[in-house]
């Protein structure tokens, strides 16, 4: 027999199946650096523009740079996002230039919440966040479609507490 770990599938060495985040996120977050790089280039503009003179508003054009640059790193931030569910465990991807993969066993889990702000409702959006007993290890997955946030929770939390019975 093929040692390693089962996926979703139940076959063993078989590689997880990853699910990435909604693009609802992806718009959210750039629709965020344009209300702040607008907002920076306003701010900046009528401050230079009002206490240095006019000729000084053109710096107003820094923020906007800024916004263009933010606008290419949320973009490849998103495309970073991850998730799979495993038969033991729940790997979560993420990071660009640091990549940080987190892997959360089931029987470890003590608590799955599921978040949405105002702005996460206004796109559809909420957020599954799991907590462990060790604090370093919680874990949080941006940017779901609200049912499958619930789906994601119950079925995390039906294997929770399957796999914790056995400690």
């Amino acid at each position: 027999m093929e040692t390693g770990s089962l996926d979703e599938t139940g076959i063993p060495g078989a590689e997880p199946v990853w699910r990435g985040l909604e693009p609802a996120l992806l718009r959210m977050r750039l629709l965020l650096v344009l209300v702040w790089a607008a907002g920076l280039a306003l701010a900046t503009g009528l401050v230079l523009g009002l206490a240095v003179g006019p000729a000084w508003a053109v710096f107003a054009l820094v923020p906007m740079a800024g916004g263009a640059w933010g606008r290419r790193l949320v973009g490849r931030n998103w495309r970073s996002w991850r998730y799979a569910e495993r038969a033991d465990d729940l790997l979560i991807s993420r990071g660009v230039l640091w990549r940080e993969e987190t892997v959360v066993p089931y029987g470890r889990m003590q608590l799955v919440e599921v978040t949405s702000g105002p702005v996460e409702r206004r796109f559809g959006l909420a957020t599954v966040q799991l907590h462990t007993a060790a604090a370093a290890t919680d874990a949080t997955i941006p940017g779901l479609d609200p049912a499958e946030a619930e789906r994601l929770r119950d079925r995390l939390t039906e294997l929770g507490e399957a796999r914790s019975a056995g400690l």
